[in-house]
């Protein structure tokens, strides 16, 4: 289902343009964003889509070491069961880019957690408490 869903709002974006070495280096949301999203066309589709793969699991990995470490209570997400594919977080990471455009410029990292946290948010329980 969310694999549809993400493939609807893809095909309602308008065309993507063509990724750029810069974008591999920019380090930003709108970068990571493109190169996960290149077309199949793209003559870099397979190494954006590798990056973008690879940036996803090194992200979710610390993220997983992070809570681990520290307990429930310093997770920004909690995936549901069963996980999610890489390529349904992929294209779905693409669709909240597209509607997240303000988040552009942000650190591709913290804009990734941000879709997460949206996408997949924890139980009360498990989220951290506010200081007082």
């Amino acid at each position: 289902m969310l694999a549809a869903l993400a493939a609807a709002a893809l095909l309602a974006l308008p065309a993507a343009a063509q990724v750029a070495e810069r974008n591999f280096s920019g380090g930003r949301t709108g970068d990571l964003a493109a190169l996960c999203g290149a077309p199949a066309s793209d003559p870099m589709h397979t190494a954006a889509v590798n990056y973008c793969q690879g940036f996803i699991v090194g992200a979710g990995q610390f993220h997983a070491s992070t809570a681990a470490a520290h307990g429930d209570s310093h997770r920004m997400f909690c995936l549901p069961t069963p996980e999610p594919t890489l390529e349904q977080a992929r294209t779905a990471f693409v669709a909240w880019a597209a509607r997240n455009p303000q988040h552009a410029g942000d650190r591709a990292v913290d804009g990734l957690a941000r879709f997460a946290a949206e996408t997949w948010p924890c139980p009360r329980a498990a989220q951290p408490r506010a200081r007082r």
